[in-house]
């Protein structure tokens, strides 16, 4: 199971890997959710990725191939001053699975190293969750779906979602999607002190 992180500020300016720290702000929505159960539990490297597998009440495994898609020369940069300064680059950035920006990793790079990852889970080990990036989870579809390379900017990834692989290496199911659950319920009846 992939849990995408909340949304800080780097996701809301379109801002290429910067990795700032969420405020408290952005992560107290998900201190209203509870994590999927889970035997093993994993994080990306990106503050936002660690922060929100906390505020879920998890203590995760830091994961190096789980890392975000390396910018290179672009990380901090908004994606809004590339297009100005650099429209050939950024188009082929779109276009080009195996294009990188200078000093980067290019999109067919980030899905191979997510698809080793994947491989290597042990068959049969009970449910996993991971923490990551949306441009991971993206990754994770491409290789475990065998999906062309391309599709990788054709998959929206939402914030504070689950995306869900069952089967195993070679025979992966798909459930995208879905909101995390409640930390509580809510009640959802009349009660006697909201009628006139």
């Amino acid at each position: 199971m992939l849990v995408a992180p909340a949304l800080g500020a780097e996701g809301r300016e379109a801002r290429f890997g910067d990795d700032r720290p969420l405020t408290d702000a952005e992560l107290a929505p998900v201190r209203a959710l509870a994590a999927p159960a889970a035997r093993l539990a994993f994080s990306g490297p990106a503050a936002r990725c660690r922060q929100t597998a906390a505020a879920l009440g998890l203590a995760p495994a830091v994961e190096p191939a789980l890392a975000d898609l390396d910018a290179g020369a672009w990380r901090g940069r908004p994606l809004a001053e590339l297009v100005t300064t650099a429209p050939e680059s950024v188009a082929s950035w779109l276009s080009d699975p195996a294009f990188a920006p200078p000093g980067g990793e290019s999109v067919a790079a980030l899905c191979a190293r997510v698809g080793g990852w994947l491989a290597g889970l042990p068959d049969g080990g009970g449910r996993v969750l991971a923490v990551v990036d949306p441009a991971v989870v993206r990754a994770a579809l491409v290789h475990a779906l065998a999906l062309p390379p391309a599709a990788f900017w054709r998959l929206d990834v939402a914030p504070l979602t689950a995306t869900e692989l069952s089967g195993r290496s070679g025979r992966w199911n798909l459930r995208c999607g879905a909101p995390l659950p409640l930390a509580r319920p809510v009640a959802t009846g009349v009660t006697s002190s909201t009628i006139d």
